[in-house]
């Protein structure tokens, strides 16, 4: 399994369109084969940060969908009028367990 971690600094009147394009997005994402889970989260330090974390069965996954034509569109509109700054990490995950299936006692 990997996880991609998507790091974004909205621009403050980019916010709105940003999320509506997630959205519509996320109805793509969710029918991709290889995609587990995607949930967002807004920074309680730095004003306009919002992180996209993302879970996938495998790169080959991930890398449809980074070439899927609306994403690629959503990208370059972001990238040109939305974005300060962005940065992604790809990562596999070496371990994942829950209380119930932790060693833990």
């Amino acid at each position: 399994m990997y996880a991609v971690i998507f790091e974004v600094k909205i621009k403050e009147e980019g916010k709105d369109q940003y999320l509506a394009i997630a959205a519509k997005l996320k109805e793509q994402l969710i029918q991709m084969d290889g995609f587990i889970s995607i949930e967002r989260f807004q920074s309680l330090v730095e004003e306009g940060k919002l992180l996209s974390l993302s879970y996938w069965e495998s790169i080959e996954s991930i890398e449809i969908w980074k070439q899927n034509l609306d994403h690629l569109q959503a990208q370059s509109e972001g990238r040109a009028k939305l974005f300060e700054d962005y940065r992604i990490r790809i990562a596999d995950v070496v371990k994942d367990y829950t209380m119930e299936t932790s060693d833990f006692s």
